[in-house]
């Protein structure tokens, strides 16, 4: 018998392991140029920050004399002009200073190819060695890191707005280099989620999967129902990193393991994927509604939207003599005149200001007294009502309150016909730019008003029964309370349902009837399952109680709506 081979075991070195991306230095660079080909055109200007671990290291910039005349178009766009670089450096005499700035850093651009090409094509024309750096491209990085719901396109400037940057991109390389450190900081914080603690981790996450390596997984595929439900992508130490839905499970796995999918994301999630486990549904809404449970409870990270319900914005009225419109994290209480959710901050607040337009709610943040006076701000001389000064008392407060409550619960009327007079005002004045701003306010108004409405009636409606054909036979079948998916069920063809309906309320989970916990954390859930009950297709078997919305509430809108949204595509800003 011969010996039994023996066994060898590598420890990886630490290069293999790679150096924490706090520790990786990086050179982020930036040129401004007289064209976009590197072999037809010349670099004008270059750049560069250096950081680590957060902190910046230094900064590079000098203006390059490009030995060719600047076009007009080119000097519009960047500022710089035949003057500003008639007595500057060429760039041969740049590039040993750069390089030697540059040096045992891992560069960093925003379109990478662009910067890098034009700077290794000076060194070839310098007669420079290469250095061949290692290469970030926060392009790449976006596309892999931000889905459309968050950002329309992954230019600098929209991903520098989007993550806050201290510095707006101009066009100027400094200034847009200080811009792209904070994208990629924005960007590296969310690569943690992905498992990318090192650069080793980062050059394997921006380059392609090869499609061999994602057909070599396609064993976890295996033996799963082909059924509606949940499937869930779980890595080696069992944490969830993908959550998804289909009415076939085996045949919707199946799908990542072809060349039919092409997402570079989901490619790098079926590399850490060990196993894939599954929840079978009845019928989907159930599994829809499971799957948005699931992804909000466990936050997976390459699941992108639903993940973060509790980064909503609502927009309440303060709980005080002389109430306030402020924004809030926390869900509103029941009973509490409320607006929301918004997907941001930003929109949030943007619906505040269109509402003051019309509604004179004080804007201070001072908390006032009905007894004593408090010293009065520059915008108790602009039209506000100075309940500080007590200008008015609380119940002339009040009524004012009262009519931004009936706006939010009802009737709008009031904002919406002072908002549009305003508009027209702007106009009339030429002001184009800030009534445009208004208008998308107003959208923004209408929409929330009416999303706002829709899920209180939903709330409101306490218990509902609908039904839908299922595709076999039988009706797919969802008992829902105060907005929440209580219990599914799918009935046998060709019987008679009520039998199978009846118990199946019997059996359903008791929800709460709160707006603080329904418009929370499951205001995704109830408008999925608005969303269904409202299909042609979907039969309502029983309520509790009437459904309905008030006559002149938002919805009657819709026409006014559709055309606030016409003007904002035709300029570009649509959002919903």
């Amino acid at each position: 018998m011969s010996a039994r081979p023996t066994e060898r075991y590598v420890q990886p070195t630490l290069d293999e392991l790679g150096t924490p991306l706090s520790h990786v230095t990086f050179t982020v660079v930036d040129l401004e140029t007289t064209g976009i080909a590197s072999d037809a055109s010349a670099i004008t200007e270059i750049g560069a920050v250096k950081v680590r671990g957060g902190e910046i290291l230094g900064e590079f910039s000098t203006l390059v004399n490009p030995g060719e005349p600047i076009s007009p178009r080119i000097s519009a766009m960047t500022g710089i002009t035949d003057a500003m670089v008639a007595d500057a450096p060429p760039i041969a005499a740049v590039l040993p200073s750069f390089l030697e700035f540059a040096a045992g850093s891992t560069w960093v651009a925003h379109n990478a190819p662009f910067d890098v090409g034009f700077l290794r094509a000076a060194c070839e024309s310098a007669g420079q060695p290469w250095p061949r750096p290692a290469v970030v491209d926060t392009v790449v990085l976006a596309r892999r890191l931000l889905d459309r719901s968050e950002v329309p396109n992954r230019r600098l400037g929209t991903l520098a707005r989007h993550f806050g940057a201290a510095v707006t991109p101009n066009h100027r390389a400094l200034d847009d280099a200080k811009a792209t450190v904070d994208v990629l900081h924005a960007l590296l914080e969310r690569l943690g989620g992905h498992y990318v603690v090192t650069d080793v981790d980062l050059a394997e996450f921006q380059r392609a999967i090869p499609a061999e390596e994602q057909r070599r997984k396609r064993h976890l595929a295996e033996g799963l129902p082909q059924a509606p439900g949940v499937y869930i992508f779980r890595d080696a130490a069992d944490k969830p990193l993908y959550i998804g839905t289909s009415v076939n499970i085996a045949g919707r796995v199946r799908g990542y393991f072809t060349g039919s999918e092409k997402r570079t994301r989901m490619r790098h999630m079926l590399r850490l994927a060990e196993r894939v486990e599954t929840i079978e549904c009845a019928h989907r809404v159930e599994a829809q509604v499971r799957e948005l449970r699931l992804i909000s409870g466990t936050k997976p990270p390459f699941n992108r939207k639903s993940k973060y319900p509790e980064r909503l914005s609502w927009l309440r009225l303060t709980n005080e003599a002389f109430p306030r419109l402020s924004v809030v994290r926390t869900p509103p209480e029941a009973g509490a005149h409320w607006l929301g959710p918004f997907t941001s901050r930003r929109l949030a607040e943007e619906t505040r200001d269109a509402v003051l337009e019309a509604v004179p709610i004080r804007q201070c943040t001072t908390k006032l007294s009905v007894r004593s006076t408090s010293p009065a701000c520059a915008l108790a001389e602009l039209g506000c009502l100075a309940p500080c000064q007590h200008r008015v008392d609380v119940d002339e407060y009040g009524e004012v309150v009262a009519r931004l409550g009936t706006a939010i619960a009802g009737d709008p009327s009031t904002v919406v016909a002072a908002l549009q007079s305003r508009i027209g005002d702007l106009a009339a004045r030429e002001r184009f730019e800030s009534a445009a701003e208004l208008r998308r306010a107003l959208r923004t108004f209408l929409h929330t008003v009416t999303r706002t409405q829709r899920l209180r009636a939903f709330i409101d409606a306490g218990e509902l029964v609908a039904a839908e054909r299922a595709p076999h036979g039988g009706w797919d079948v969802a008992v829902i309370r105060h907005g929440q998916l209580a219990a599914a069920d799918t009935t046998p063809a060709r019987t008679n349902p009520m039998q199978a309906i009846q118990a199946l309320r019997s059996s359903a989970a008791t929800i709460p009837a709160t707006d603080a916990q329904l418009a929370g954390v499951r205001a995704a859930e109830a408008e999925l399952l608005l969303s269904w009950l409202e299909r042609p297709e979907v039969r309502l078997v029983h309520a509790d109680v009437g459904w309905s919305m008030p006559t002149r509430s938002a919805g009657s809108y819709h026409a006014l709506l559709d055309r606030l949204r016409d003007a904002d595509v035709a300029a570009g800003v649509a959002r919903y």
